[in-house]
C-alpha cells in the first residue's frame, strides 16, 4: 500500500474520472484523515473518504463502486452509471472515410436512438466557464492549460552580446582577434549589442471562499508558470499570504496542487486582500522580487480588510514594479461592475485589467504580461 498522500490523491483522480466532484481541499483533508487512521483497517479508510469527499447523498452508491475498485481491487466493478437506453453517437469529425466502417458487418443489435453529433472539445472548453465545468472537462482542460507557455516581457540587461551590426559598443577582444589573421589590420570591427531578459513575473493568486469556483483552475494554470519557464513566483492570497512556488515546481500536477493546498491553510477561507498585499512589500516586493517585475493579481475583488490598506499597499506596489495586472473570473459577467470595495479601491492602480474564467481568457493573459 502506498503512502497515504499519495494513496488519498489517487483515488481521488479516480472519483474524479468516475464523475464525481472532489474539490483539492476535501483531498487535503481526506489525506490527513488517512494519516490518522491509518490505511490497515477498512472501515476507518471508508468511512475517513465517504466524511470528507462525498457531499451530497446521490453520490454514496458511486463512491462505494469505487471504493471497492481502488482498495478493494475488485476488477469488475463497473463505475459507470445504469444505463436505461441504448443511444448510437455518430460522430462527424469532418473526416469522409469515418462514414463508413470496415469491420461493420452488419450483425450490431438494434438501438433505441442514433444520434449524429459534431464537436470540437478544445475549442468548446477554450470558452467555458471555470465554474461550470465537470470533472471529466476539467481534466481535458489540465492538459491544454499545460500547453501553456507565458514568454515573459523582456527588460534590457547589464550584459552586452556579440551583433552583427554595427552596435552602440566596439567589441575589442574579437575586433583585435580577427586583425591577428590579416597582419594586425583592422579590417573586420566587431561590435555589441545590449542583451535582453525576460522580466520576474509574480503571480498572487486569491484563494477564498469567493473564488472557489475557480481558484483550482487558476492554481493549475499558476502551476504551468513556475514549471514552464524560469524567474516565476507563486503566493496564495487569503487572510494571510503564502508563498507556494516551491510547492507547484513538481512536474506531477495533481501533487503539485496537493501540496500547494496543504500548504495554504486558509484555503476556501476569508480575503484580506490589504494585508496579504503589505506582507508582499515588506518581506519580498519592495525588497527586490517586485520591482522591476510584471505582478499578476488573481482575485474577484471581494475583500473583508480594509479599502484603504488596499490601496495604499497597491500604490506601494505600483511604485515599484513594472506592470500591474489584475486577473478577476467575475469581468466576464455582462453586467459586471467594479463596485466591489476592494475592486474599486485598486482599480486606480492598475495597468491591466483582464478577465480570468476560461482557458480563452488565459491565453489572452499570456499575450498581456509578454508584452
Amino acid at each position: 500500500m502506498a503512502e497515504p498522500a499519495r494513496a488519498a490523491v489517487g483515488f481521488a483522480r479516480l472519483l474524479r474520472g468516475a464523475g464525481l466532484d472532489v474539490p483539492v481541499g476535501a483531498t487535503v483533508t481526506f489525506a490527513d484523515a488517512l494519516a490518522a487512521v491509518g490505511v490497515v483497517r477498512r472501515d476507518g479508510v471508508y468511512w475517513a473518504g465517504r466524511a470528507t469527499l462525498v457531499r451530497r447523498p446521490e453520490d454514496t452508491d458511486l463512491y462505494d463502486r469505487a471504493f471497492r475498485a481502488w482498495w478493494e481491487r475488485t476488477v469488475e466493478v463497473d463505475l459507470r452509471q445504469p444505463v436505461t437506453r441504448t443511444i448510437t453517437l455518430g460522430l462527424d469529425t469532418g473526416d469522409d472515410r469515418a462514414a463508413a466502417d470496415p469491420d461493420d458487418d452488419g450483425d450490431a443489435p438494434p438501438v433505441d436512438d442514433v444520434v449524429s453529433v459534431r464537436y470540437s472539445a478544445a475549442e468548446v472548453l477554450r470558452q467555458r466557464d471555470f465554474a461550470t465545468y465537470t470533472p471529466a472537462e476539467f481534466a481535458e482542460a489540465r492538459r491544454l492549460m499545460s500547453d501553456l507557455r507565458l514568454a515573459g516581457a523582456l527588460r534590457r540587461s547589464r550584459r552586452h552580446r556579440p551583433t552583427r551590426h554595427r552596435g552602440s559598443r566596439p567589441d575589442l577582444r574579437r575586433t583585435v582577434r580577427r586583425a591577428l589573421r590579416t597582419g594586425g589590420e583592422p579590417i573586420s570591427r566587431a561590435s555589441l549589442a545590449p542583451a535582453t531578459r525576460p522580466r520576474r513575473l509574480v503571480l498572487l493568486c486569491d484563494v477564498s471562499g469567493s473564488m472557489e469556483p475557480y481558484a483550482r483552475a487558476l492554481v493549475r494554470f499558476l502551476h504551468a508558470a513556475v514549471v514552464g519557464r524560469t524567474r516565476v513566483e507563486a503566493f496564495a492570497l487569503g487572510t494571510r499570504l503564502t508563498r507556494i512556488t516551491r510547492e507547484l515546481s513538481s512536474r506531477d500536477p495533481d501533487a503539485a496542487v496537493a501540496a500547494a493546498a496543504h500548504r495554504v491553510v486558509d484555503w476556501s477561507g476569508g480575503t484580506r486582500l490589504g494585508e496579504g498585499l503589505r506582507a508582499f512589500n515588506d518581506e519580498w516586493g519592495v525588497r527586490g522580487m517586485a520591482r522591476g517585475a510584471v505582478v499578476v493579481i488573481l482575485s474577484d475583488g471581494w475583500d473583508r480588510g480594509d479599502p484603504e490598506l488596499l490601496a495604499e499597499q497597491m500604490a506601494r506596489l505600483q511604485r515599484v514594479a513594472h506592470r500591474v495586472v489584475w486577473v478577476n473570473p467575475l469581468k466576464a459577467s455582462p453586467d459586471f461592475a467594479p463596485l466591489a470595495r476592494g475592486m474599486a479601491a485598486a482599480l486606480p492602480y492598475v495597468d491591466e485589467f483582464v478577465e480570468g474564467h476560461s482557458l480563452e481568457s488565459l491565453e489572452h493573459l499570456a499575450e498581456v504580461v509578454a508584452r
